[in-house]
């Protein structure tokens, strides 16, 4: 690694901080500036609890932020990089000395690829584990508030749904089932002041449900499905309704993980499969997308090195808004089914790949 090297991933490294850091509190400020009233309800008592309610709300959804900012901060961080050295007329005298202006900027890229590497990284492996607490609201940081039960289907095609449901002690009131004929011998509906999800104890082992206070008192049990355990009192096994299912939001694939959407892709009886569908193509694509803006990008910048460095950085932040407001179009299209989900989320890499080509053979060596 030359000493040119050196310098130019410090420098990257820095201006990545400086962005990252920049964004991140700007969000934060003004994020918190309009909500402060929502970290002051609930049972908030005392200033050191609202400021620790604070800092844990934002603190968790600084990854979040990461993943949703990766590809213009990586953007930013490579183009501030390149401007400073032009600016400092450092380039002049390497292309002097024979040194490329490809071998120049190929530090930068290495950096882009490492953080871009690092994004799918925090996509796959942290967003997924932490989402439990994405969900929750500023004025509720507990979990202790009530939460909406959307109605699920079994594989079995065993319809389940409730009232309102408690974190605390996966409890769902008003919980009612329907069990199919193909199941029951007739249709069969079961109607509890109370259910208690109780999990597995391993990946074999199917989840169930307590049933307490059920109408019919007295149901003729199923194997593998209905247990009666005592007089209005039932155990129900479920394997894909557990009570995340019945209370994650709508959205919630958007924090699954990559291998997570393929399951449940491969559901029969999944809900929003074209976003689904967009959403786990737009992942495969995702790396690719942010090499190519970093490679346009870079290329705007160091096509003409006598323009101004100011004209280049603004040239390429338009050029910026016009990548991510095609690739949310095509999404958008892919999500109301005008497009395939496979060509929603490779059409950007058609539409920018050979661009990206274009403008980066263009620049002078």
């Amino acid at each position: 690694m030359k000493l040119l090297d050196r310098q130019l991933i410090y420098g990257y490294l820095k201006a990545y901080l400086i962005c990252l850091t920049s964004m991140l509190s700007l969000y934060i400020v003004v994020d918190l500036f309009l909500h402060l009233d929502d970290f002051f309800q609930g049972n908030a008592q005392g200033l050191l609890v609202v400021f620790h309610r604070v800092g844990v709300y934002y603190a968790y959804r600084i990854p979040q932020l990461l993943d949703r900012l990766c590809e213009a901060i990586v953007l930013l961080a490579a183009m501030f990089t390149v401007t400073w050295m032009q600016r400092n007329n450092e380039q002049v005298p390497l292309l002097s000395a024979g040194v490329s202006t490809r071998r120049i900027v190929a530090p930068v890229l290495t950096c882009a690829s490492v953080m871009l590497t690092l994004t799918v990284l925090n996509q796959e492996f942290l967003l997924p584990r932490i989402a439990h607490k994405l969900t929750l609201q500023k004025d509720d940081p507990d979990g202790t508030k009530d939460l909406m039960v959307r109605g699920q289907f079994e594989p079995n095609l065993i319809h389940v749904e409730g009232d309102k449901a408690s974190r605390k002690g996966l409890t769902v009131s008003e919980f009612r089932c329907t069990i199919p004929e193909s199941l029951a011998g007739n249709l069969l509906h079961l109607t509890a002041r109370e259910a208690h999800y109780i999990q597995g104890a391993g990946p074999g082992d199917p989840g169930k449900w307590e049933l307490t206070g059920t109408h019919p008192a007295e149901a003729d049990g199923i194997p593998g499905v209905l247990e009666q355990r005592d007089s209005g009192r039932y155990y129900l096994y479920t394997q894909a309704v557990d009570f995340d299912a019945l209370t994650r939001n709508p959205n919630w694939f958007l924090l699954a993980s990559t291998r997570r959407l393929y399951q449940e892709l491969e559901r029969p009886d999944s809900t929003r499969l074209a976003s689904m569908a967009v959403l786990f193509h737009a992942r495969l694509t995702r790396p690719l997308l942010g090499l190519l803006l970093v490679f346009m990008g870079l290329s705007v910048i160091l096509r003409d090195q006598n323009r101004n460095v100011f004209i280049s950085s603004g040239l390429c932040l338009v050029l910026c808004g016009i990548f991510f407001a095609t690739c949310y179009g095509c999404k958008m299209l892919g999500d109301n089914e005008y497009l395939s989900p496979a060509l929603a989320a490779w059409l950007p890499v058609l539409l920018f790949g050979p661009q990206a080509l274009v403008l980066f053979d263009a620049v002078h060596t």
